[in-house]
């Protein structure tokens, strides 16, 4: 049997009691036959970008799976509709949202999916959960440290 690939997930939620909704999808997440939920960063509230719209709440999971990143990736959007998200406007605002950060140390330009993912440098809101997690993880293509990242993403 091959060694399960090890990623990292990003959810959000700023609707229908955030805090709650990543609760639920890390369960759900935990739950999964083909994921095992390794950690899980605290959850924190932050700004929203884009918009006005109500602050987020966000958290960072670390997975290991045998699934291709594009099925893991059909998977987090088939439990963003089951919490009742509708993409209505980029950057607006949700039930919630889940991204795949990273997956073990693949680039991906696919139609569906770009991995890394493409703004994680420039974002602290999941910069910083990322690094509790895993501080000396190196971003696939930039081969900078998370914890190098979240400080130039502060400075």
């Amino acid at each position: 049997m091959t060694t399960a690939t090890k990623a990292y997930i990003g959810l959000g939620s700023n609707l229908n009691h955030p805090v709650r909704q990543v609760g639920r999808a890390l369960g759900w997440l935990e739950a999964h036959p083909r994921i095992e939920r390794l950690r899980s960063s605290r959850i924190t509230i932050t700004n929203a970008m884009g918009p006005p719209q109500p602050d987020y709440a966000n958290a960072v999971a670390e997975i290991a799976t045998h699934m291709s990143p594009i099925r893991l990736l059909r998977l987090l959007q088939r439990l963003e509709v089951a919490a009742g998200r509708r993409r209505l406007a980029r950057w607006g605002a949700r039930t919630l949202d889940l991204d795949l950060l990273v997956f073990g140390d693949r680039t991906l330009a696919h139609p569906d999916l770009v991995l890394p993912h493409p703004r994680l440098h420039e974002r602290e809101f999941v910069l910083e959960p990322l690094a509790a997690l895993a501080p000396a993880l190196r971003h696939p293509r930039l081969d900078q440290t998370v914890s190098d990242l979240l400080v130039a993403v502060r400075s």
